[in-house]
């Protein structure tokens, strides 16, 4: 039985370059790899099974290490009545402009048309959630009464809602997965060190799974979360030397325990206002991902985060080759299930082996397995990695050959797993290489500019001594903002001690970092 003649991708399917335009890129390999997809909801997309695997695995790295660090899992309302969103001013103001709200429970058909029945006006509007502080300290309320009760360590997953104007798949919906944290603690300290510590989480999940260095640091105050004494960040940066920011984890102090009225006693016998803290993460992190590790070929997954790890393609062109070639490949899938690896063996007819590599090669799977009649004779499988580091002035037909490897069986069968480890640990060194190449430390305006507008931009480590106006007035001239205040470990020696402020020449205690960002 011959082979069909090898398809290739129609125009429709091909995707741009970054160097062509990197948006565009985004939403091309978004669609090549299938992950997502917009809805018939204006500002919602639909995640497809590839992409929800990928937040699938997410999910369980985070979930392990909330539970590692004491937190419990439970689930809140989706509607929050307006009074209570309301009963934390700052906050309530910071979310108003992107909340949803339901005022009305029925609909009912009039003349063959489907209208909202005015007599089912709710007696209080509701507010479709865009976070849950609000509707949690309410609950909280009952759940405190004394010190004994503290801490309360609880995480959500579920949906947002937040009525975002301009919306980029998985980067900004109008609604996205989340997980949302939520702690009430006795003292300050205890609270404080539980904001740095599920900023440490995400930092590690970040760059130990996703293969993404970040950044570590505070929000300016213009920039905090509505409602919160202190906002801790993880930027990273993008391939187009552009931050993202990654996760978040706030100090609320007793803002939202006193907007609740949540008091405990202590053990001194006297009533104090409980300390709390929220932090989250969401479906953003594949955003991030995409950006950081994708190529003009299509999505290229850390191995950590991949839903396949080895996909198996068999090669034949008669009958007798097919038998004894699927036979071999059913045999090595076996093997590689018993490591503990996800392996998918492409049995498709009527599909070309090129047609199938370049399909799994645009939903970014780490390995390819090649079995055909050549390998059987020498006992050998031919190995083809998505993912290798790049030689200065290597071209694409090049870096192709480079990727393909034969190897006997036994041997590589045994190397598999050493290889996804290896290429997970390349895939961070690449992305802090590139880091480190678009980082400047940066003293005066005229050097900031030629950053931005000559050389591509990235992260500029500045002194800062500004106010919100000049923070505004540098996101007119240049379209920069601080991304953060660097916790002390994260500066580097180069950008340690006092200065002059970048814009207003005022002194600087230290340095904050400016970039370009989504």
């Amino acid at each position: 039985m011959s082979q069909p003649t090898p398809q290739k991708p129609n125009s429709e399917e091909g995707i741009a370059t970054r160097a062509q335009d990197y948006g565009q890129w985004y939403l091309d390999v978004v669609r090549r790899a299938q992950l997502a997809e917009h809805s018939a909801v204006r500002g919602c997309m639909v995640i497809r099974p590839h992409g929800y695997a990928i937040w699938e695995k997410l999910q369980r790295e985070l979930d392990d290490r909330f539970k590692a660090t004491g937190h419990e899992n439970a689930y809140f309302p989706l509607f929050i009545p307006l009074s209570l969103l309301a009963k934390e001013e700052s906050h309530a103001a910071g979310f108003a402009k992107e909340c949803a709200v339901v005022t009305h429970h029925r609909l009912k058909s009039v003349n063959g048309q489907v209208v909202v029945d005015p007599d089912s006006k709710l007696e209080e509007p509701l507010v479709v959630r865009p976070t849950s502080e609000t509707i949690i300290w309410e609950q909280f309320k009952g759940w405190i009464q004394s010190y004994r009760d503290l801490p309360i360590l609880i995480n959500q997953w579920a949906n947002i809602v937040r009525w975002e104007m301009r919306t980029r798949l998985f980067l900004r919906t109008a609604e996205f997965l989340w997980q949302e944290g939520h702690t009430a603690h006795a003292t300050e300290k205890e609270a404080i060190e539980e904001t740095r510590r599920m900023l440490d989480v995400y930092a590690d999940v970040a760059e130990n799974i996703l293969a993404i260095p970040v950044l570590k640091g505070s929000k300016t105050e213009g920039e905090r979360f509505a409602g919160a004494l202190d906002t801790l960040c993880i930027e990273g940066m993008m391939q187009d030397g552009k931050a993202l920011q990654m996760g978040t984890s706030h100090y609320l102090g007793q803002n939202f325990a006193k907007s609740s009225g949540v008091q405990f006693l202590n053990a001194e016998g006297k009533l104090e206002y409980v300390y709390a803290t929220s932090w989250g993460v969401s479906t953003r992190l594949i955003g991030a991902l995409i950006m950081a590790h994708s190529d003009d070929t299509g999505l290229v997954l850390p191995p950590k985060l991949a839903p396949i790890h080895v996909v198996l393609v068999p090669i034949y062109k008669t009958d007798e080759e097919k038998s004894k070639v699927l036979e071999e490949a059913r045999a090595v899938h076996a093997e590689l299930k018993a490591q503990g690896l996800s392996v998918k063996l492409d049995e498709r007819e009527g599909l070309s082996p090129g047609a199938k590599y370049y399909e799994w090669e645009g939903k970014g799977v780490p390995l390819r397995i090649e079995v055909g009649p050549k390998d059987l004779e020498k006992g050998s499988l031919c190995l083809v990695k998505r993912f290798l580091p790049a030689i200065p002035g290597e071209t694409d037909i090049q870096r192709r050959k480079r990727a393909k490897s034969f190897v006997p069986r036994a041997e590589a069968i045994a190397g598999i797993k050493p290889l996804l480890d290896q290429m997970q640990k390349e895939l961070l060194e690449k992305a802090r290489a590139f880091r480190a190449s678009r980082t400047r430390v940066i003293d005066n305006l005229a050097d900031f500019e030629k950053f931005y507008k000559e050389e591509g931009g990235g992260f500029a480590w500045v002194h800062w001594a500004g106010d919100a106006k000049d923070e505004d007035e540098m996101a007119k001239r240049f379209e920069t903002s601080i991304r953060c205040i660097p916790l002390p470990e994260d500066i580097p020696p180069q950008a340690q001690g006092a200065g002059q402020c970048l814009l207003t020449g005022k002194p600087s205690a230290r340095r904050v970092v400016m970039a370009k960002a989504y």
